[in-house]
Order: structure tokens, then sequence, then C-alpha cells
């Protein structure tokens, strides 16, 4: 299967939408975004100046569809870009807690990644995250972060092959999680 790998666009908002979704979880959307949640992230994606704007993403393609995302953007945008979310998210729903920072400046953050259910262990994710690392160093960034739930030991695995490496440990959304990092120059 081959499988081809371009920058998002605005009409690719749903998909980020989902794999947002995916990343964490359908009961943590809801309870943070509301019954809803499905139109206010896909109003995020589409907004330029958010953390899931499209503008931040690769899209991967195969056959012609789309079947995977990747979102990431530059650690030291980070309170920029959330304070663009969080406009958004405003406009439907109140909302008083604000997550702790999953990144800092130094850093380029993959935020998050995901693959359609037909399409997983095809190698899809695999090439989005090549993609995204390469797009990070050719912009002059050393150090690539994600993630990683504890509970997601073959999303770990996957990371580990490419080259990160735990750093440390944080709670995120209530999870603790592995901080893996991806350093420039790094065979994938």
């Amino acid at each position: 299967m081959e499988i081809h790998i371009r920058p998002a666009k605005f009409d690719d908002a749903q998909l980020l939408a989902r794999i947002f979704v995916y990343a964490i979880g359908q009961a943590t959307a809801v309870s943070y975004l509301g019954e809803t949640y499905e139109a206010v992230l896909t109003d995020i994606c589409q907004s330029v100046g958010t953390q899931y704007s499209y503008r931040n993403a690769l899209v991967a393609e195969c056959e012609g569809q789309s079947v995977g995302a990747i979102i990431g953007y530059d650690g030291a945008e980070l309170h920029t870009l959330r304070a663009g979310t969080f406009s958004v998210i405003r406009r439907y729903k109140r909302v008083s807690e604000i997550p702790e920072d999953e990144t800092a400046a130094g850093e380029f953050y993959i935020d998050s990644i995901g693959v359609l259910p037909d399409f997983r262990g095809a190698g899809v994710g695999r090439r989005l995250l090549q993609a995204m690392c390469s797009q990070a160093a050719d912009c002059g960034h050393q150090r690539v972060g994600l993630l990683v739930d504890l509970e997601n030991p073959d999303a770990e695995r996957l990371y580990r092959s490419l080259g990160f490496e735990c750093e440390n440990m944080q709670t995120f959304f209530g999870h603790r999680m592995k901080h893996l990092v991806w350093r420039s120059g790094k065979k994938q």
C-alpha cells in the first residue's frame, strides 16, 4: 500500500478532530467539551492560531483516501496557540480548567497522531511520525517531544523504534504519561 504524506488543508478539519479524539479518548472529549465536542473540535481545527489548526498538521493518504493525521507545533508557541484554542472553545462552552503545559520552548511538540482503524498496522503512523520529525528538523528543531499514556505500550514501542527516548514522567488530563523525545540527527 502506497502512503502519501501531505500538508493538511482546511477541508481536513473533521479528520483532524477525529484524530484528536483518538488521542484523548471520547470520554475526555465529552467531559471537557460537552456533547457537541465534534463541532467544537472541527471549529478549532479549521481555525488559524490554535493548537489543532490544519496549519499544524500533516495528513496520510492511501489510494486517494485520507487515513491518518499528525498535529505538531513549536513548544514555544504553546501559550499563544492554547489561547486561540480556548477562544474557540469559549464560544461553545464555559471552561475554567486549563490543562497542564505539555511542552515548552526548545521542543517541537507532537500533540496528536492517529490512524483510522481499517488502516492501522500498515505503517501509516510510522510514516506520519517520520514526516513530522523531518519537518521539525528542517525548521531547525533539534528536539521533538510527545506524551504517551502508560496504558498504551504499542504506541510507545512505535515511538521507541523511531529513536524516541523517555525523558521524564508527566501528568496530563489526569493520566500518568511518559514524555518521550527524539533528537535531530538520530536515525528513524
